[in-house]
């Protein structure tokens, strides 16, 4: 069994991947700063093969020290989102160009790097985003993400990177940054949904099948080594306004279509997932179920922080 440290591991995704890897007998090592706290961990703190570690990315000697003899590095760790990004640029950029930096010189030849970037990178896109579309991110958050993405490409370590749909769905660290969760609370706790731009289309992923990918790019690195693999699955591919017209059918709410308000990021646009999907990896949960879980947990979950992340 290998040895795995997960960046980022107290993380929306990354509290729901730590499990998957432990079940498959790996000996797991979580690197996070813990900004929310350490209660997603909790349901699995006591774990046999779990060691936790509480550091800052941007420190680099103490991810050196953690990077160590480690087989592979799931680096999670960032700044998620473009509010989160624009709230302090600053942080963004040293959190996810630099700690990304910091990664790579700690790694040794033998290690195997697995990232997580984003379809945000794209930018604008007129027709059917694939792996060879030029990236061109409008917010800073998408900027980022290209340049580690860079960073990673011309370090010569062994990767994969892993441009993520839109995620959304429950996890230890919930989130309502995320457009199908913020609509599922946004009816169920203020009764409306305003909803602008209803027409722009994008994917969605469930955030089990989110980390689902990390222990599935493990077993096919071979095949997915020194690529970028768009992450989703066509099936799940909606509007924002079919996003909240399927609410309607679990929770009782006024819709007001406004006029004015824009995505900063602009993403309007259909994802070709069949690099992806010609190894084998197919999303597993659907939009039905997700939904119904959501509104299960965001029934009785209030959140405050002012960025909804937390």
């Amino acid at each position: 069994m290998a040895k795995v440290l997960i960046t980022g591991g107290a993380g929306y995704i990354g509290s729901v991947l730590t499990p998957m890897i432990l079940q498959r007998g790996h000996e797991v090592t979580i690197f996070d700063s813990l900004m929310f706290g350490a209660q997603p961990l909790l349901g699995f703190s006591s774990h046999p093969k779990l060691n936790i570690i509480k550091g800052d990315i941007r420190d680099a000697s103490a991810v050196a020290r953690a990077v160590g003899d480690h087989d592979w590095i799931l680096h999670l760790a960032a700044i998620v989102g473009y509010p989160a990004c624009a709230a302090d640029p600053h942080l963004s950029v040293s959190t996810n160009v630099d700690g990304t930096r910091n990664v790579l010189a700690a790694m040794g030849m033998g290690q195997r790097l697995i990232f997580a970037s984003t379809g945000s990178t794209y930018g604008k896109v007129l027709g059917v985003a694939n792996e060879e579309t030029p990236i061109a991110p409008l917010t800073l958050y998408g900027r980022t993400k290209r340049d580690a993405e860079m960073l990673i490409r011309d370090s010569g370590r062994q990767h994969t990177i892993l441009r993520f749909a839109t995620v959304f769905g429950s996890s230890p660290r919930m989130r309502l940054d995320l457009l199908v969760n913020d609509f599922v609370y946004q009816a169920l706790h203020n009764r409306q949904i305003v909803l602008f731009e209803g027409y722009f289309r994008r994917t969605f992923l469930h955030s089990s099948d989110a980390a689902a990918i990390y222990p599935f790019t493990m077993e096919n690195f071979d095949a997915m080594s020194g690529k970028v693999f768009n992450v989703g699955d066509e099936s799940m591919n909606y509007t924002k306004r079919e996003i909240a017209i399927k609410i309607k059918e679990y929770v009782d709410y006024y819709l007001h279509e406004a006029q004015v308000g824009s995505d900063p990021d602009q993403r309007d646009y259909e994802v070709d997932y069949s690099r992806l999907r010609s190894i084998g990896f197919r999303a597993s949960v659907d939009l039905d179920g997700s939904i119904q879980e959501l509104v299960k947990i965001l029934r009785v979950l209030t959140i405050f922080n002012p960025l909804r992340n937390a």
